[in-house]
């Protein structure tokens, strides 16, 4: 098969690439960053969401607007990302609580 011979120097870089070690080691860097982003989005999540259901537990009410923006923009993404159990508890205990208007 003949190929223009700028095909071949194109395969030469791709191969290249892939095969040098500065490639994979920004591979790796990344991933990490990537990591150590989703536990600090987690742990920024974890406590909002702790210390805004305790806000709500402990004045013993809770907005329909607060709910809606405790489960909508924190606890569902928080979820999806793999969050534990602890949050999912305050919920359910925030779950109970009375909807009502802040004063």
């Amino acid at each position: 098969m003949n190929f223009p011979i700028g095909t071949d120097i194109i395969v030469t870089i791709i191969v290249s690439v892939f095969a040098s070690s500065g490639f994979w080691a920004y591979l790796m860097n990344r991933q990490r960053a990537s990591t150590a982003e989703r536990r600090m989005i987690l742990g920024i999540g974890y406590r909002s969401i702790c210390a805004l259901c305790e806000t709500y537990l402990k004045r013993g009410y809770i907005s329909r607007e607060e709910y809606s923006d405790l489960k909508k923009y924190l606890f569902e993404p928080y979820k999806e990302m793999g969050g534990n159990g602890t949050c999912a508890r305050l919920i359910q205990e925030v779950d109970k609580l009375p909807i009502r208007e802040n004063e």
